[in-house]
């Protein structure tokens, strides 16, 4: 179910006025999950509404860190975008662009949306569920460095606090891909329609923010 904002997340303030932003939405998300179904059709619609979109289409090697041009498409876009699935904690490189987002959140306003694809919010908040599963595995392999570990949880759970968007993954983005009036026999019709709205919502949010 979508969230309803208190106040809204895309107040602009003099700090972020006076960055230079290189694109309008940063994408994070866990690719294995969602790169070949919601993602892909929210980049998509993103573009399709002029919204100048950062996505990573290189999946890290193992062992490998976050690359320079990566922190920097970061630190370079006005609004991020996390897509939380239920194997997003798994991927420590996911964890860590979490982080890098949140502090630019604090540190140069960065709006941040974030999207519970077929995860609960309190799963993020509370690393319960699939979370709780990642996290085992992260201490024992980080367990020389738990401070990095604390960080990763103290990240999921500020984002997990935030307002945003609840979305199942029963129309695996195929709203993008069909007409409102011709959607996929297989998808539920009332489904189909609760997140067509909620996402456009997404978009029509963005693209208000984008042009103040």
């Amino acid at each position: 179910m979508a969230s309803t904002y208190s106040e809204s997340p895309f107040s602009s303030s003099s700090s972020s006025s006076r960055h230079r932003w290189n694109y309008d939405v940063f994408l994070s998300f866990r690719g294995e999950d969602t790169r070949k179904n919601f993602t892909d059709h929210l980049y998509t619609a993103l573009i399709q509404a002029g919204i100048h979109t950062f996505r990573d289409d290189n999946e890290l090697p193992r062992g490998e860190e976050i690359s320079p041009q990566l922190l920097m498409a970061i630190e370079g876009s006005r609004i991020s975008i996390v897509v939380f699935s239920k194997h997003y904690a798994s991927s420590r490189w996911c964890l860590d662009e979490l982080v890098k987002i949140l502090g630019c959140r604090q540190n140069i306003d960065q709006v941040v949306l974030p999207v519970f694809y077929d995860t609960e919010p309190s799963d993020v908040r509370k690393q319960t569920g699939s979370y709780a599963k990642a996290f085992d595995e992260h201490e024992e392999r980080f367990k020389e460095d738990m401070e990095k570990v604390n960080r990763w949880r103290g990240a999921l759970a500020e984002a997990g606090n935030l307002s945003g968007y609840g979305l199942n993954n029963e129309a695996n983005g195929y709203i993008f891909t069909f007409s409102v009036t011709d959607p996929p026999a297989h998808i539920n019709i009332n489904n189909f329609f609760f997140i067509f709205i909620n996402l456009s919502l997404i978009i029509f949010s963005l693209q208000l923010y984008i042009n103040l």
